[in-house]
């Protein structure tokens, strides 16, 4: 798809007179397009299309939808449906009412042309220039910074779930790449253990059942490692799924002369450390107080002078074992990097020790 450059209009009359008609103590979209304008132009985003091609949907629109979206936690069907059947998106997006918006689809290749060019920090880089422009952004005032947690798009799985999936992900992914090579390796019995999801209640209940369990499963993941060391396309080895396999293997495994061996509790690497997912292999189990969760965390930092709005200047997401005391220098930096830096800067006692202390500035 290709941009066609084109300046922000008014916002249609009969859009304008339905939406005060409908809002007549406004609401917050309403509001957020009277205080702020479109915030976004798609000259920001022009580094993300090509200048030939099929049009593409007004960027500037993608944005602020995403935005909307995300504040509603709504799936991108729903965020599209909303463009076309609410008054206060059409107003906010200088949409006539009878727009009949776009495929759902749209807005997923929004994100990834953000994400394939690394300007996912343009949403918030460009609302934080504007938001100074109107002086809601004290300069060297005080803000704050804390941590949450992030759940990984990822089933929490036992240990026999994650060795299951994780044969089943690269046996998967093998059968595209090679698969008449793999219909000869793979016996009868596997295509009975690894053709559905690995989900524990179809796994055995007993103690001994279930570490039998882990024995074959090991084996046929030995088996299929040994072969395409041995006998293989030398292409699968590089296949990402094969490289996650052999360290979960070694994760959960030990070879002792010339067998694998499922580990006791006692013989586990630190839960911190492990593979969660074969489907995410940066994913980590991580505790903060009484909170237990699989996939990363994000510090968060927001001003909080008395007399502005609370606004979010910053965002670093980790994985999820980085401890917080790590991260104060990183936070100082993007700050600096945006013209940022508070006079004054609240974080808990987390983020804090006698280094961190005697190293900031």
């Amino acid at each position: 798809m290709s941009l066609q450059l084109h300046p922000i209009g008014p916002i249609p009359e009969e859009t304008e007179r339905v939406a005060r008609s409908a809002f007549p103590k406004s609401n917050i979209y309403l509001r957020l397009r009277d205080e702020l304008g479109a915030i976004y132009d798609d000259q920001t985003f022009a580094s993300l299309y090509p200048s030939r091609g099929q049009s593409a949907f007004s960027p500037w629109r993608l944005a602020m939808i995403t935005v909307m979206q995300f504040a509603e936690n709504l799936s991108d069907r729903q965020a599209a449906d909303a463009v076309r059947g609410r008054i206060d998106w059409k107003y906010l997006l200088g949409l006539p009412l009878t727009d009949s918006g776009f495929d759902h689809t749209v807005l997923s290749e929004f994100r990834f042309r953000l994400i394939a060019d690394k300007s996912e920090g343009l949403l918030l880089d460009t609302l934080l220039d504007r938001l100074r422009s109107l002086e809601l952004i004290k300069p060297r005032g005080r803000q704050r910074t804390d941590s949450t947690h992030v759940l990984a798009a990822v089933r929490r799985l036992n240990r026999l779930e994650r060795v299951g999936e994780t044969l089943r992900a690269v046996l998967n992914d093998i059968a595209v790449e090679a698969p008449q090579w793999l219909q000869a390796l793979a016996t009868a019995e596997w295509y009975d253990r690894y053709s559905g999801r690995v989900e524990n209640y179809r796994l055995p209940k007993t103690d001994a059942a279930r570490e039998q369990l882990a024995s074959t499963i090991g084996g046929d993941g030995r088996k299929l490692l040994l072969a395409i060391d041995t006998m293989g396309i030398p292409e699968l080895a590089k296949l990402p799924a094969v490289r996650m396999l052999r360290q979960v293997w070694a994760e959960q495994y030990i070879e002792e002369n010339g067998q694998i061996r499922w580990r006791e509790v006692k013989e586990m690497p630190a839960p911190a450390s492990l593979i969660s997912s074969p489907y995410d292999s940066e994913a980590r189990y991580s505790k903060k107080r009484e909170t237990t969760w699989v996939g990363y965390k994000v510090h968060l930092t927001e001003t909080c002078d008395p007399e502005t709005p609370h606004l979010i200047t910053n965002t670093e997401t980790t994985l999820a074992t980085v401890p917080d005391d790590n991260m104060l220098k990183t936070v100082h930096q993007s700050l600096k990097d945006h013209d940022l830096l508070p006079a004054e800067h609240l974080v808990d006692k987390g983020y804090t020790d006698a280094r961190v202390l005697a190293d900031t500035p």
